[in-house]
């Protein structure tokens, strides 16, 4: 299941965070007590056919795969380590397995760690894992998913250590996180499509910004947040995508991992989009409706408050001799650049995506057809990257420049290479039936 990365906006805000929490849980670790766990079932249960495959349909829209598994690994074998402003936390075994992995769960347990992030163990969950989400998930899609888990294959594995700061480090500091920030209990919601995408999908996890302890600010919903070294943009009535989505075009983005009007996916929603391919489309419409429909409720964005572009022929030689070639349209998608003015990467509200993008690249895929690119880390200085973003931003969109545009930089490069891991959406398609299709 996809976990969410916390996220902190400014080092001073973190620093008294870790300081008040850090009291407070002195005060309250004694008082941390949670339910007793359920009682182990002894003989892992059998089921029904379709209900395990419902169960993959469902794990596939909470993205349990991409999170649980490593590059290198085996699925659901957990290992996936995801950095925080706090820390480190690895993501654990979810096979059947009964001593590294959840084969010793009982329905109960795989149910309470759903909706009140919380283990087998009485341990609390951290909240990478979505919880403040999954939490909606209906018993019955739960009960579909762990059956679907607790028939795949066991794999022996344990998860390495997490490596978090005090108090994060201590179990019983989230019982004062989720007192403060988590609202367990079902959701209600008028359609499908809402429902997926606030409960299982949580969608929100990465899209909405979130406070200096980690917690998403609820009343900014989708108004776009970061993940794993990466911004995800709004999708909401702020969304600044150049070419308005339609149901079909997000649709077809979600299932294919890519869109020749919106482009492809990239970091952590690489992933995301690789998982949902096994999803019917009649889900991925639902989800599409809903989405298209917070869009269409256009919010009037303040202009930002930044200097005049500074953009000059310095970026405009760097692109004709760098990117040109590639970003010039006369090649489809997946494969071919993204032309720039219906880039996101160019209009969206931060730049930190094109600073990775530059920097790393777009690497290949393993075993499979994919878009990839080179980065120019070790090529262009930093101050050739920030007059070539600058001059796209000015040549091939109508928004003004970014107000954090060296500071999107400078946490791209703290980031590394490491958040670019990940191949973009598209692969596996076959280059002649894209250029058939043209």
């Amino acid at each position: 299941m996809s976990l969410a990365v916390m996220n902190s906006h400014s080092i001073r805000a973190r620093t008294a965070i870790v300081r008040a929490v850090g009291f407070v849980a002195t005060l309250a670790l004694a008082s941390c007590v949670v339910p007793e766990s359920p009682t182990v079932t002894a003989v892992r249960p059998s089921f029904d056919r379709s209900l395990v495959q419902r169960g993959e349909v469902l794990s596939a829209l909470g993205g349990c795969r991409g999170c649980h598994t490593t590059a290198q690994g085996r699925s659901f074998a957990g290992g996936v380590a995801f950095r925080t402003p706090f820390g480190t936390v690895h993501s654990t075994n979810i096979t059947p397995d009964p001593q590294t992995g959840i084969g010793a769960w009982s329905e109960a347990d795989f149910q309470r760690a759903m909706h009140e992030g919380v283990d087998r163990e009485g341990r609390h969950l951290y909240p990478v894992f979505p919880y403040d989400h999954f939490t909606h998930v209906t018993a019955e899609d739960n009960r579909a998913i762990y059956a679907y888990l607790m028939t795949r294959p066991a794999v022996s594995a344990r998860a390495p250590a997490n490596e978090l700061m005090f108090p994060f480090n201590l179990r019983g500091s989230i019982g004062v996180w989720k007192s403060l920030y988590f609202r367990p209990g079902p959701g209600s919601y008028a359609t499908r499509g809402e429902y997926l995408v606030d409960g299982l999908g949580h969608c929100g996890a990465c899209h909405t910004p979130r406070n200096a302890a980690g917690a998403e600010h609820k009343d900014r919903a989708l108004d776009g947040g970061e993940a794993e070294g990466w911004h995800a943009y709004a999708i909401n009535g702020r969304s600044q995508s150049p070419v308005p989505w339609t149901v079909d075009a997000m649709t077809a983005y979600l299932e294919r991992g890519f869109h020749e009007e919106h482009g492809i996916s990239r970091g952590p929603m690489a992933p995301v989009t690789d998982e949902l391919a096994e999803v019917p489309q009649a889900e991925l419409r639902e989800i599409s409706n809903y989405v298209v429909s917070l869009m269409a409720r256009r919010a009037k964005v303040p202009p930002q408050d930044s200097a005049p572009s500074t953009a000059g022929n310095g970026g405009a030689a760097l692109y004709a001799s760098a990117c040109a070639q590639c970003h010039d349209d006369s090649q489809p998608l997946p494969f071919g650049g993204m032309a720039l003015p219906r880039s996101m990467g160019v209009a969206g509200e931060s730049a930190l995506n094109l600073m990775n993008v530059i920097l790393y690249g777009l690497p290949a895929a393993d075993g499979r057809t994919a878009a990839i690119m080179p980065g120019f880390d070790g090529v262009l200085s930093d101050a050739q990257i920030l007059d070539l973003a600058s001059w796209m931003r000015a040549r091939f969109t109508r928004n003004g420049p970014w107000p954090d545009l060296e500071e999107s930089l400078r946490k791209a490069r703290r980031h590394g290479a490491e958040g670019a891991r990940f191949a973009a959406g598209g692969n596996g398609i076959d280059p002649a039936a894209v250029r058939e299709k043209r």
